[in-house]
């Protein structure tokens, strides 16, 4: 009993890792000087987000966007037809 105590939270912590996505990056652009940058957080106060998401550090590939999922994907056996 005490070793499906400690299986749980192990399959949900690999779940969780497994669903894992990278970061996007995002375009930002200096209030001060006009100067661009490619980071995924905000360089800070003076930078405005001009454009994103991206897939890599130079902000060339963008990232597509895809639908949310519609809810959960449940085998047709479970549902009774």
């Amino acid at each position: 009993m005490r070793s499906v105590f400690l299986l749980l939270p192990a399959a949900l912590l690999a779940w969780q890792v497994a669903n894992a996505a990278p970061m996007p990056f995002y375009r930002w652009q200096s209030k001060v000087d006009g100067s661009y940058t490619c980071q995924q957080t905000s360089p800070g106060e003076g930078w405005i987000r001009i454009g994103g998401p991206f897939r890599d550090a130079g902000c060339r590939e963008v990232q597509p966007q895809t639908p949310p999922p519609k809810g959960l994907a449940v085998p047709k056996a479970w549902r009774g037809q």
